[in-house]
């Protein structure tokens, strides 16, 4: 089998180990169920995607309630395309709104409303609670520290350091 998934250049390629194989697969099989789990809980509470009460708990915390597009992109991890359709989702909804941007012209802010931060202030006890439920209530203390160093390392490693780089929430 390793052969035949062999690129060009005929250099053997470092393949999982067995156990590194099983880490996988549980990590992408956990973290599937934990994100439909998470936006079956806010689709249900709330009417709204997980992405987009992530949107909503950025922009809560953001100074003014508001934030530059570019940046709630880069924050969200999400292409400005998806950013602007998410946005205009929540536009409809009156939770944000847009505004110019004083200091450049061609910029924009979104702007959580007054309705989309008390539909977050309903909406964030239940996600919490499924949050909870879903995580931190099947792990030990030991076990919470243990994943919270694991997931800082890889983020760490992952976040480029190049501003220059090419990732699809700067594009």
């Amino acid at each position: 089998m390793n052969r035949a998934l062999n690129g060009e250049g005929g250099r053997e390629p470092r393949w999982l180990s067995d156990e590194e194989q099983r880490v996988w697969r549980s990590y992408l099989h956990a973290t599937t169920l934990l994100e439909d789990h998470l936006d079956r809980q806010l689709q249900r509470d709330a009417g709204m995607p997980h992405i987009y009460y992530g949107l909503l708990v950025q922009l809560s915390q953001a100074p003014r309630r508001r934030k530059r597009m570019t940046q709630l992109a880069i924050d969200a991890k999400i292409t400005r395309s998806r950013l602007s359709h998410a946005i205009a989702r929540l536009e409809k909804n009156g939770w944000v709104r847009r505004e110019d941007c004083p200091s450049d012209k061609r910029g924009q802010n979104a702007v959580l409303t007054e309705e989309g931060f008390g539909v977050l202030r309903r909406t964030a006890p239940g996600h919490v609670e499924a949050v909870r439920q879903a995580m931190f209530d099947r792990l030990t203390p030991e076990q919470v520290e243990q994943l919270g160093e694991i997931m800082q390392v890889m983020a760490e490693g992952l976040q480029p350091q190049d501003t220059g780089a090419d990732l699809p929430w700067l594009r």
